[in-house]
C-alpha cells in the first residue's frame, strides 16, 4: 500500500457523517426501500436491469438474521408488485453465516424459494476470506435443489481458478468482479496487472464452462477484453451481461448499452449505509482515494 493511499484511508475514516454522506448518496440509493424502489424505476426506464441489496453485514444475533431474511422477502415482493426488472443480492453473513452455517442455510433457503414462487433470482454475495469455503458450500447446497441461485467470485484470491474447476457445470451462473477485501498477499493477488489478467483467465473458463456470467467491472480495459472474448465464443446476451455499482461512470454504463449489451445496475440501500460507506473505504484505499477525490474534486492523483 503506497504512503498516499495509507494516509487516505486512514484520514477518510474521521471524516464526519455528514460530509460523507454527500459522497454516498450517489453510491447508494437512500435509507428506505422506497428509494431503492424509485432508483430501480429509473434505471429501468433507461433500459438497465437491477438487483438490490440491503446493506448490513455480520449480524450477532438469529433474531437479526431473520430480520434481513423477511426483509428480502419483502423486497422479493415489491419487485413483483411494481413489476421491476431486478432481482435480490444478499450477504451471507447478514443471515446468520457468522453465527452458524446451518442458519444462513435456513435463511437463504427460505428466501430463494420465495424468489423461486415469483420467478426471480438470488444472488449469493461473496464476503471476505474467513468466510470464502462457508458460502461456497451454501451455493453448492442451494444449488441442489433450486436453479434460481448464483455466486459471486473474485479474481483477485488465488483459489479463483481452481474454484471454477470445482464448481458444478450445469447452470453455473456467476458474477465476476475483482473483489475489495483487503486481504492478505497469501490469499489475494496485489499486483492489479495480475488481478486483470485472472479477472480474463476466469471469464474464459466461465465462458468454456457454458455459465452465464455477470461481468462485473468499471473497468474499461477489462470491459474491452470481455467484449473481445464475447465475439471469440460467439456469445448472445442470454449468455452473460455486465454489472456496474450505482453512480459509478455512467458514460461507460451508457456505451455499454448503446452497443448493445445487457446492463444490471447494483443497487444498494439501508440504514448501514454509513457503516458501510467507511468499512468499504477503510478495506480498499483505492475506493478511498476515489472517495475523496469525489468529495474535495481533486484531480490528476
Amino acid at each position: 500500500m503506497s504512503l498516499l493511499n495509507l494516509l487516505i484511508s486512514k484520514s477518510i475514516m474521521y471524516v464526519p457523517g455528514s460530509v460523507l454522506h454527500i459522497f454516498s448518496k450517489r453510491y447508494i440509493a437512500g435509507e428506505k426501500l422506497i428509494d431503492a424502489v424509485k432508483s430501480v424505476e429509473t434505471l429501468n426506464k433507461k433500459g438497465m436491469m437491477s438487483t438490490m441489496d440491503i446493506l448490513g453485514e455480520e449480524v450477532k444475533t438469529d433474531h437479526d438474521a431473520t430480520f434481513y431474511k423477511n426483509f428480502y422477502i419483502e423486497v422479493l415482493n415489491h419487485i413483483e408488485k411494481e413489476h421491476l426488472d431486478a432481482n435480490i443480492s444478499l450477504k451471507p453473513t447478514q443471515l446468520g453465516l457468522s453465527i452458524k452455517q446451518e442458519l444462513a442455510l435456513d435463511n437463504i433457503t427460505e428466501v430463494i424459494k420465495h424468489a423461486k414462487k415469483l420467478n426471480n433470482f438470488v444472488r449469493i454475495d461473496m464476503e471476505n476470506c474467513p468466510y470464502t469455503d462457508g458460502i461456497l458450500q451454501l451455493y453448492l447446497d442451494l444449488k441442489k435443489e433450486y436453479d434460481n441461485v448464483g455466486i459471486v467470485l473474485q479474481s483477485y484470491l488465488r483459489r479463483t481458478i481452481s474454484d471454477i474447476e470445482q464448481l458444478p457445470k450445469d447452470g453455473l451462473n456467476v458474477r465476476l468482479c475483482k473483489g475489495v477485501y483487503n486481504e492478505a498477499r497469501m490469499l489475494a493477488y496485489k499486483d492489479p496487472s495480475i488481478i486483470n489478467r485472472n479477472y480474463l483467465y476466469a471469464l474464459e473458463k466461465l465462458f468454456e464452462s457454458k455459465a452465464y456470467v455477470g461481468i462485473a467491472t468499471h473497468d474499461e480495459k477489462l470491459i474491452f477484453e470481455s467484449m473481445r472474448l464475447i465475439d471469440k465464443y460467439n456469445l448472445n446476451t442470454d449468455n452473460y451481461e455486465f454489472q456496474m455499482l450505482l453512480g459509478v461512470d455512467e458514460n461507460l454504463r451508457d456505451m455499454i448499452l448503446n452497443a448493445g449489451h445487457k446492463l444490471r445496475t447494483y443497487v444498494p440501500f439501508g440504514k448501514e449505509w454509513l457503516s458501510y460507506s467507511k468499512r468499504r473505504l477503510k478495506e480498499n484505499p483505492n475506493i478511498a482515494r476515489h472517495a475523496l477525490r469525489q468529495l474535495f474534486d481533486i484531480h490528476g492523483y
